[in-house]
């Protein structure tokens, strides 16, 4: 159920950063929009899983000496990639550039992680 939970708090955190020029959804229902955003949240989770390790294992020396500010780099390539597959993949989900793709993945990470620690409050609780 976790899984469940996290891919769609994901797909909300990419809706948000739609908002942000150069990125765009496309035209279509509220129920493809939502498949659209599912389907590219579950996409952005296998990017980050097997692509992110790679980059940061051989990256390593570019975090040190950055003291961690590549990471911001990378992670808008790899929100890039993910536009780029999701299109590749048929899904209207796109991204226009790197400085697009750089804010993009910093609201998908803000929202992530505000939805995530509203999520622990609500079930801990229960």
């Amino acid at each position: 159920m976790g899984i469940v939970v996290h891919v769609l708090l994901t797909a909300v955190a990419l809706w948000v950063s739609t908002l942000i020029p150069g990125i765009d959804l496309g035209q279509g229902s509220a129920a493809a929009t939502a498949g659209t955003l599912v389907g590219v949240a579950l996409l952005f989770g296998l990017v980050n899983a097997l692509v992110k390790p790679v980059v940061k294992f051989f990256g390593c020396l570019f975090y040190l000496v950055t003291l961690g500010l590549i990471g911001l780099v990378v992670n808008g390539l790899l929100f890039w990639l993910t536009g780029w597959l999701a299109g590749e993949l048929g899904l209207p989900f796109t991204v226009d550039g790197f400085w697009p793709a750089f804010f993009g993945a910093i609201v998908v990470a803000l929202v992530s992680w505000l939805l995530n620690l509203v999520w622990d409050r609500v079930t801990e609780d229960a």
